[in-house]
């Protein structure tokens, strides 16, 4: 059954354009700890966030500087992450889905390994 995420800013409610939506959606399949990401065309930031780093976090274009201040106030103390300082562009070459997927064998899972 189709169903479509809805993404609002953190700090006050709004709403992606269509664009940012599809750009939005495309992030949530990479496998990121603690990054701040860049999401065009409307300026939003992502915190990908996952482990120590709480949950993702999203901010409209506005709000950026109150998400960065949010999240270096809460978890600032447990790690370099939340200081990164930007631009934070998507590099999806870097690791992800992508890489995840060509370290695994086909028909082998991620947790078990083969013993010899």
């Amino acid at each position: 059954m189709p169903c479509r995420v809805i993404f609002r800013c953190e700090f006050c409610d709004a709403e992606p354009d269509d664009e940012t939506q599809k750009s939005l959606e495309h992030l949530l399949q990479e496998l990121l700890f603690g990054q701040y990401l860049d999401c065009e065309p409307q300026n939003w930031l992502v915190w990908t966030g996952n482990g120590i780093y709480g949950r993702a976090m999203y901010s409209c274009g506005d709000h950026r500087g109150e998400l960065k201040a949010h999240l270096r106030e809460h978890y600032g103390t447990l790690g370099w992450h939340p200081w990164a300082m930007g631009p934070h562009p998507v590099r999806f070459y870097r690791r992800g889905r992508v890489k995840a997927r060509q370290r695994l064998k086909p028909g082998w899972s991620s947790r078990w390994s083969p013993t010899v």
